[in-house]
């Protein structure tokens, strides 16, 4: 009938919700062990993002002084992000051919500056 509203429980799952998860409740582990994974996780997660953010930014660096068409700032550029990418490869952040793959292309803008 229009104008009538729907009445929903106070408890009710909201759609496309856990089925054993209210409202106003997340999932939470049962364990202690579980919660410290949960607790662990999530922070290593952070850093991992940090890492990855750190890994984006020294590729944009380099690209914005190719832009510029600086072949100085660009090379300088690019020996600074090297030992970035590398460590982040080391670190497994990244995938060692993912790190080479960006470096060589990187590598081979910064020449064409050149030429």
């Amino acid at each position: 009938m229009p104008g009538s509203v729907e009445f929903v429980h106070p408890y009710s799952s909201p759609p496309g919700a856990h089925p054993r998860q209210a409202a106003n409740q997340s999932l939470m582990a049962n364990s202690a062990q579980a919660k410290k994974r949960a607790h662990q996780s999530a922070a290593q997660n952070a850093h991992n993002s940090s890492l990855r953010s750190a890994f984006r930014t020294a590729i944009k660096a380099v690209r914005k002084a190719i832009a510029a068409g600086d072949k100085a700032t660009a090379t300088e550029q690019y020996r600074k992000s090297t030992g970035i990418i590398d460590r982040i490869a080391d670190k497994k952040i990244i995938h060692k051919n993912k790190a080479a793959r960006h470096k060589s292309r990187l590598s081979a803008a910064v020449k064409a500056l050149g030429a």
